[in-house]
């Protein structure tokens, strides 16, 4: 069963909520989110990413920044202002993008559901990102980051979003400068308990984006009842914020790759070994049509990558859900033994661009010398991370891009 409970939401005024909104912390780096605070004293990537104002030397990772955030919180709390609400609430999310909708609840989770795998996850998480965001939840005692989650959708439950969004006005409603549609909605009181025992029926629910977060949470839990000798289980850091969205209102964007060299190879000698396990062939298509197909830009031109027999066959012979997606593919049979990318979660001759940022990117830096080569992705289905959670595997690094993102700033979970 999966608990939630409403909360308290610290969130802004309703005329600068549209100011304070912020893109998620780890979507962008320094510089870029130094650049979209920029004249915006009420970002809230002052809070997220509270290193853009101190001195670039500062180490983003050190004790000041953390304190930073929980002062600029404080200072937001006047200026935005932010407030927060009397009486705890369950929230509605909704993003449109390109004329598509999602909707989603905005609750608090247990972390006892993460921590016991009622919440699924499909990825790995890296100490270094969990220690910084456990850091930034004990120092600020807000959880400002939200986890997205999704489940497989239930009627009721739809039917009192439907009702709340028809007959109640919204919180917020703005549009955002990536034209990313952002409004929300409280729930009337009246549907609390109804959702909780919905919710209480529920048995699997999935970790979409947002796994550092949801980690983080967890340690910082365990932190914070470490040091309460009055500990009773029913603190509010016994929970973290999330918003979760039926399955199948979601869009999921390839991860696409790019490789800085060839590993010592030749453009000639590269082709002939990436020939021996794929079909090679010169395409003006840029991405992929279908699953194990591949995009590959290399030298100013479009190549289209298909997995020979061999490789379909091999994977067929394997127990593992996790080998049979294209990163997989990609990475088994072109990255590692060619590229001699071994580990791509530590590999720095590596990098993951989302899909968001289209193939044009990936064409700009390997044509500005910051790449050798890239490769475009077919994207990773719902039904592909539902099934590798069920399994108990995991996804490969960097397998999912999750658009459009939520906000940060909207709905803040105290601690």
């Amino acid at each position: 069963m999966a608990v939630i409970r409403p909360f308290k939401a610290l969130r802004p005024d309703k005329k600068n909520a549209h100011l304070v909104a912020s893109v998620p912390y780890d979507v962008v780096n320094r510089q870029e989110a130094k650049n979209l605070a920029k004249d915006n004293d009420l970002s809230f990537l002052r809070v997220t990413r509270a290193e853009i104002d101190l001195p670039d030397e500062n180490d983003p990772y050190s004790k000041n920044v953390y304190e930073k955030a929980k002062e600029n919180i404080e200072t937001l709390k006047a200026k935005a202002p932010l407030l927060v609400d009397d009486d705890p609430h369950f929230y509605i999310y909704r993003l449109i993008m390109d004329g598509n909708a999602q909707r989603g609840l905005a609750a608090t989770f247990a972390v006892d559901d993460y921590d016991n795998d009622v919440i699924l996850k499909h990825e790995k998480t890296r100490k270094v990102k969990e220690d910084d965001r456990t850091n930034h939840i004990v120092t600020s005692e807000t959880q400002t980051g939200i986890v997205f989650l999704t489940y497989r959708g239930v009627v009721e439950i739809n039917d009192v979003v439907n009702k709340t969004t028809d007959e109640t006005d919204p919180l917020y409603d703005f549009t955002s400068p990536d034209g990313i549609q952002h409004t929300v909605w409280m729930i009337p009181d009246k549907f609390n308990d109804f959702l909780i025992k919905e919710f209480a029926k529920i048995d699997k629910v999935y970790v979409a984006d947002g796994h550092h977060r949801a980690k983080s949470a967890s340690r910082a839990r365990e932190e914070m009842r470490k040091a309460n000798q009055n500990h009773t289980g029913d603190e509010e850091y016994n929970y973290f914020i999330s918003v979760i969205f039926p399955a199948e209102q979601l869009n999921i964007l390839p991860y696409n790759r790019t490789v800085r060299d060839l590993n010592n190879n030749s453009k000639e000698d590269f082709l002939n070994k990436v020939s021996e396990k794929f079909e090679v062939q010169l395409s003006e298509a840029k991405e992929p049509d279908g699953i194990t197909s591949f995009g590959m830009y290399l030298d100013g031109e479009w190549y289209r990558l298909n997995a020979r027999d061999s490789i379909l066959a091999s994977n067929s012979l394997s127990a593992s859900v996790g080998d049979k997606f294209d990163v997989s593919i990609l990475q088994n049979f072109l990255l590692n033994p060619i590229l001699e990318i071994d580990d791509p979660r530590t590999n720095d001759r590596i990098d993951f661009i989302g899909g968001i940022r289209g193939t044009q990117e990936l064409e700009k830096l390997v044509d500005s010398g910051k790449a050798a080569v890239a490769f475009s992705m077919y994207p990773v289905s719902v039904s592909d991370l539902m099934n590798i959670s069920d399994a108990g595997e995991v996804m490969p690094p960097k397998s999912t891009w999750f658009e459009p993102k939520l906000r940060d700033g909207l709905l803040t979970h105290m601690i």
